[in-house]
């Protein structure tokens, strides 16, 4: 059976994510932000806490795993490249590295570019990836440490899995991302039509992710640097995907 996956808000815009196995009882968070939210969502449902899952060391995202491990006694999982700066960590873990989660396959897929370490967890069975900062929804993260190369092969990576897949990711940015998206692409009806569905989930305070594989590659602009549609309205017709995607990245950093 698939895992039950809880999308848990945290902090002003942050997500972290539970990840319950009804079989075993047991359960796993991915990424730290806070711990009293995590607490809260914990003690409502009567939950312990087995496991926490890592993406990238960035403060808002592991503040909360001190606490929580003292708490639960929840094993510590993330990037073995990034040991230096996680907290300390019970499973080190190598880039395509595999290991099993309640009986789900986990797989560990290199996402530098916001962070040079940045991981993301690939669930096959449950049909989720957790990508954090790196491909976001209508986005993908700032370059704070790697190239526009080295996230574009990220996306590549994460462009490959399953359409079905569930991306969830890191932040609630999706509709600012989508005032810039449509910036790129104004004549996308699929983007449009996303605008005024995200228009209205955020009215009404809801959460725009996780959102399909499917329909960020029909949407995100980030995903789409290597059409010829996409090269042709910003005027790089010629360019290499990764210079176009570089420069998409560039307007959406400078909008």
């Amino acid at each position: 059976m698939p895992l039950e996956i809880i999308t848990l808000p945290c902090l002003s815009d942050n997500y972290a994510y539970l990840l319950h196995d009804a079989k075993s009882g047991q359960t796993a968070l991915v990424d730290a932000p806070e711990a009293a939210a995590v607490k809260s969502a914990l003690s409502t449902r009567g939950w312990g806490l087995d496991a926490i899952l890592l993406t990238h060391h960035h403060y808002d995202h592991i503040d909360g795993v001190d606490e929580l491990r003292r708490s639960y006694g929840a094993k510590v999982y993330g990037a073995k490249p990034d040991t230096h700066r996680l907290p300390p960590l019970d499973h080190a873990l190598d880039y395509g590295a595999r290991f099993e989660l309640f009986g789900e396959e986990v797989q560990v897929l290199d996402v530098s570019g916001h962070t040079i370490g940045h991981i993301a967890f690939f669930l096959p069975e449950s049909q989720a990836v957790f990508t954090a900062d790196s491909l976001m929804a209508l986005g993908c993260g700032r370059l704070f440490e790697g190239t526009p190369d080295m996230m574009w092969d990220s996306l590549n990576r994460l462009m490959a899995l399953p359409p079905q897949t569930m991306v969830y990711s890191g932040h609630e940015y999706t509709q600012s991302n989508a005032r810039f998206a449509v910036t790129i692409e104004p004549d996308n009806a699929a983007l449009q039509l996303r605008v005024d569905e995200i228009t209205k989930k955020r009215a009404k305070g809801e959460a725009t992710v996780p959102s399909r594989l499917q329909l960020e590659l029909d949407t995100n602009p980030f995903l789409r640097a290597n059409l010829d549609k996409v090269k042709s309205a910003i005027g790089m017709e010629d360019a290499e995907n990764a210079d176009v995607f570089a420069e998409i990245r560039h307007r959406k950093d400078t909008f």
